[in-house]
């Protein structure tokens, strides 16, 4: 894996860790809130706040989820070589920005230069698939030419 790609690669892997942190602490404080929730008087108050500390539960293991299965496809991406031809963790440079084909994580920053995370199920990463130096692609009538693949 060349320099810039390993520094994408663990660019996206520290994305989904933070997304995994944050949703185990959100499932700890919501049980930790329901555990501290004292029945009352008012019963319906009690099952009120509990279905909604078990809702928070839950949409936060939805969230862990996601991320346990971006931390997988992560996994996959080959650590040899470079392409010729843009694949699953290639970099890919174009007239209108450059991108690393991995997950969706957004804009990643590395050695003062920005890099669109992209899926290779969204529509620009099923566009650039396959892509290679020269070739062009249009976008929500933008157009895209390869300059480097990486």
């Amino acid at each position: 894996m060349s320099d810039l790609r390993k520094k994408l690669h663990d660019a996206c892997v520290n994305y989904v860790r933070k997304s995994m942190d944050a949703a185990e602490l959100g499932i700890k404080e919501a049980q930790k809130a329901s555990n501290e929730d004292t029945k009352s008087s008012a019963g319906d108050k009690y099952e009120t706040g509990r279905a909604m500390m078990q809702q928070e539960t839950d949409r936060n293991l939805t969230q862990l989820n996601e991320a346990n299965k971006l931390m997988v496809a992560l996994n996959r991406i080959s650590a040899n070589g470079t392409s010729i031809k843009a694949e699953i963790g290639s970099v890919i440079t174009t007239n209108n920005g450059s991108f690393y084909l991995a997950i969706s994580a957004g804009i990643i920053s590395v050695d003062g230069k920005n890099y669109f995370a992209v899926s290779p199920a969204s529509p620009i990463g099923v566009l650039l698939a396959g892509k290679a130096v020269g070739d062009s692609f249009s976008l929500n009538g933008k157009p895209y030419i390869i300059e480097a693949v990486n």
